[in-house]
């Protein structure tokens, strides 16, 4: 079964995969409709269009699917998602992940290991999505401008004297503070990153650049 809200692009699927052996059914239906269509026919797969994989809940079709009919696989057919994309669609159930623009003998292999319960992703799309992983210096960084918009000055110097491995006290000595306001400093800065240790505080800074950024900002 095909299911996207675009009627010319399920129908022209359906009709190439028809003209392959396959017995399909294409049906347009907005994504808070797909689902039920779904559940209603319980095909064997489902290929399941969506246009924006990263807007919040754009699986839950998905995990509805999987909920009221566990036998159906799910294949996911969209644009390049990010690592997050592909993640998030897999962890609400789906079997596989296929782009929009692949070949129709790609999009035949993803049907084929779905059914028989194998997780179809095409090494392309792995490749690319571990690229960007491996690469974050090519990310946008909007989640580190987040962060540093949420943080005072005087939190940002504590968040780098933390990533830097300093104690409490050393924090405190070298800021000239009282310990118990550096530990403050310290607990208000967890929670506004939302981590709940020092070694996690750390590593989200690194990860998203935030280091760097507080380095440029409090350059003179």
């Amino acid at each position: 079964m095909v299911v996207d809200d675009h009627r010319l692009l399920a129908e022209a699927l359906a009709s190439a995969l028809k003209l392959r052996g396959h017995r399909v059914l294409a049906s347009a239906a907005p994504a808070a409709g797909a689902a039920d269509l779904v559940i209603a026919r319980a095909p064997e797969v489902c290929l399941l269009g969506t246009a924006a994989p990263a807007e919040p809940g754009a699986f839950d079709p998905v995990a509805k699917i999987k909920r009221e009919r566990p036998q159906v696989a799910v294949v996911v057919l969209g644009p390049v998602p990010s690592p997050r994309g592909i993640a998030a669609a897999f962890a609400a159930g789906a079997s596989g992940y296929v782009r929009h623009d692949e070949r129709i003998e790609g999009v035949e292999r993803a049907i084929l290991k779905a059914r028989s319960g194998e997780s179809a992703v095409s090494p392309a799309l792995l490749q690319e999505a571990f690229t960007e992983l491996l690469n974050p210096t090519a990310q946008p960084d909007d989640e580190a401008q987040r962060l540093l918009r949420v943080l005072t000055p005087r939190e940002v110097e504590v968040l780098v004297r933390v990533a830097d491995g300093e104690d409490t006290r050393v924090i405190a000595s070298g800021m000239r503070i009282a310990p118990s306001t550096a530990r403050t400093h310290v607990q208000r800065v967890l929670m506004k990153l939302g981590v709940g240790s020092r070694l996690e505080a750390a590593a989200l800074a690194a990860r998203t650049g935030l280091l760097d950024r507080a380095g440029d900002r409090n350059a003179p």
